[in-house]
């Protein structure tokens, strides 16, 4: 009768908590992450995909190609991320430690001198350990023992914390990739920047010799009094603007380089390019697929989606902290106050086996606030994974209209040039035989150079977006 009743006591203790957790404890928020996505980006359904294409095919400039080997192997930032990636490897086994035992070896010396007027002291005098032997004083005391602990994982919470860590570990390494496919495309555009600027400092030193040739001829006309001095200073006013700019371009050809040579990882140098079929340069055509492929071409994606799933662990995780844990721990070893007696068996023996069950039933305000906080981020989790598709489908559809619009424009600007640099040698012509104000050649030159200049422009956008919609599409870390 009395065991029955300790029996059902003992139950009792581990039900109470567990009817707390099914009468308090709410599940999580559950959204679907399931979004919808539209069938194409364009009028077309083609599902081939040019981010299946490696970086060093798609890049067809072996010096473009050779920065970006360089960068891949010594960019701070990425090898910072690779050390993140071994980190989160470690807490992979910090977690998968928690769940199996604990053993350890202790090993102890002590003396001790207890009063003889007190039960244990009275107690050591009347003993002896053989006839006519007392108890030694002071009493030495010598332990060597193996301890085990060990928490049984009946809930899986642990087994869930290490799946989290593993999951984490997964998102680590996608982080890696992004990070990958966004110090490419880094490269790529600063590389093009810098073949820009290359050409319009070509462009303006040619501009400046045309300038300089009808200057020669003004000052020629003012010599023999056709002109006034006004047309000369005007024209010499121009070729100071224009060398004016030199400087200015050449600044900013250094500190691209610079950029270059900091994302590859080394010290202010000449970046070696080729800049003489920049505007001649013809991308190839890219294919965007379907967004659907973004779910597994795009690195960012894949990183929210398993940071979804490890939030999703740790929200059960943090829900079994309301049941009762069980925990098992037990000690076998060698004890004695003289080392000769360990040999004495059973007598120097000692050992103990605990099991132990805990639960909260009292001021669980800690445990809700973290379940709440668990389940909070996994909602937070399922809208980030929302809004990192949707902003991949968004950059993905903005640089497909880039490159469509910006061909047409290239197209129209260079059109625009080639009417311009005629109008310039016939401007020229004309004022030679007096037969034209020298200011329409002035301005005619003046808007030549600044149409050849927005033609570079458009170039370098239309390039940049070439390798933009390669980057949203998830090309590169592969």
């Amino acid at each position: 009768m009395k065991t029955n009743i300790i029996n059902r006591a003992f139950i009792g203790v581990i039900l109470i908590p567990l009817m707390f957790v099914t009468c308090k404890i709410q599940a999580p928020y559950q959204k679907d992450e399931n979004t919808n996505l539209p069938d194409s980006f364009t009028e077309s359904t083609d599902t081939i995909n040019s981010s299946q294409i490696k970086w060093d095919e798609y890049f067809n400039d072996p010096l473009l190609i050779s920065l970006i080997d360089t960068a891949l192997i010594n960019n701070q930032e990425l090898n910072i991320i690779l050390m993140e990636i071994e980190i989160a490897q470690n807490e992979i086994r910090i977690r998968k430690g928690e769940y199996l035992p604990f053993i350890g070896v202790n090993a102890g010396v002590g003396v001790e001198k207890v009063g003889r007027y007190t039960s244990q002291g009275a107690n050591d005098a009347n003993t002896e350990i053989a006839p006519g032997r007392e108890f030694p004083e002071p009493l030495g005391d010598l332990l060597l023992a193996a301890n085990v602990s060990w928490e049984i994982d009946i809930w899986k919470k642990l087994r869930n914390a290490k799946k989290a860590a593993f999951t984490r570990f997964l998102g680590t390494v996608e982080g890696k990739n992004f990070m990958v496919t966004n110090l490419i495309s880094e490269i790529a555009e600063t590389y093009y920047e810098l073949l820009a600027y290359d050409n319009q400092l070509v462009i303006l030193n040619q501009n400046i010799q045309l300038q300089t040739d009808a200057f020669e001829i003004m000052k020629l006309q003012k010599q023999s009094a056709k002109i006034t001095q006004l047309p000369v200073n005007r024209f010499e006013a121009l070729i100071l603007n224009s060398k004016s700019m030199i400087p200015i371009i050449q600044q900013k050809i250094v500190e691209t380089e610079n950029k270059i040579n900091f994302l590859v990882g080394r010290f202010p140098q000449p970046v070696e390019r080729n800049s003489l079929s920049f505007i001649d340069f013809n991308p190839t055509v890219v294919n965007v697929g379907v967004p659907s492929q973004l779910l597994a071409n795009r690195p960012d994606i894949k990183e929210a989606e398993f940071e979804l799933a490890a939030n999703k662990l740790d929200v059960q995780v943090a829900r079994v902290q309301f049941y009762p844990s069980l925990g098992i721990s037990s000690n076998i070893g060698l004890q004695a106050f003289n080392p000769a007696y360990w040999i004495k068996a059973p007598e120097s023996i000692l050992f103990s086996l605990l099991g132990d069950i805990t639960a909260p039933l009292i001021n669980r305000n800690a445990i809700k606030a973290n379940f709440n906080t668990a389940s909070a981020k996994q909602v937070q989790a399922v809208y980030e994974y929302e809004q990192t598709i949707l902003n991949a489908i968004v950059e993905v559809s903005n640089q497909v209209a880039k490159i469509d619009n910006l061909g047409k424009s290239f197209d129209l600007k260079k059109q625009e040039v080639d009417v311009l640099t005629q109008s310039t040698a016939i401007a020229n012509n004309l004022f030679k035989s007096a037969r034209a104000d020298y200011m329409e050649v002035l301005m005619t030159q003046k808007e030549t150079l600044e149409s050849r200049f927005d033609l570079i422009e458009t170039k370098m956008e239309q390039l940049n977006a070439w390798v933009k919609v390669y980057q949203t599409l998830g090309g590169g870390w592969k």
